[in-house]
């Protein structure tokens, strides 16, 4: 086991998940969400493409002020229902002392769709 009891997993393994970086080009409010959530499109650059998630972010954003903003993301888990909307990617965060998630991004603009390694 590796820190706070997590279990360990190979470098091999961790080059498997394919996190990508990219530009909010849209938000919007998702009422049909079990929990307060966002509608997000995403664009990672033109081998990817624009890419939807579901984003549990109310507390600390609002939809303007995610337009424009760079995450990152995992963008080779398979698609996943939540409620109308298929989301097509895992948005990356932490969560603050309260539990709410605090989005994780470059601290300076990057291209498009690169790579976190």
């Amino acid at each position: 086991m590796s820190a706070e009891g997590s279990p360990e997993i190979s470098f091999d393994d961790f080059l498997k998940v394919d996190i990508r970086v990219g530009t909010v080009i849209a938000a919007e409010t998702f009422p049909q969400a079990r929990k307060p959530a966002y509608k997000l499109r995403i664009d990672f650059g033109p081998e990817i493409g624009e890419k939807r998630s579901s984003a549990q972010i109310t507390t600390h954003y609002t939809p303007e002020a995610l337009i424009g903003r760079q995450v990152l993301a995992v963008v080779n888990f398979p698609p996943r229902q939540i409620g109308p909307m298929r989301s097509e990617v895992l948005v990356l965060g932490l969560s603050d002392p309260q539990g709410a998630v605090v989005l994780i991004g470059p601290g300076q603009p990057v291209p498009d769709g690169a790579r976190m390694h």
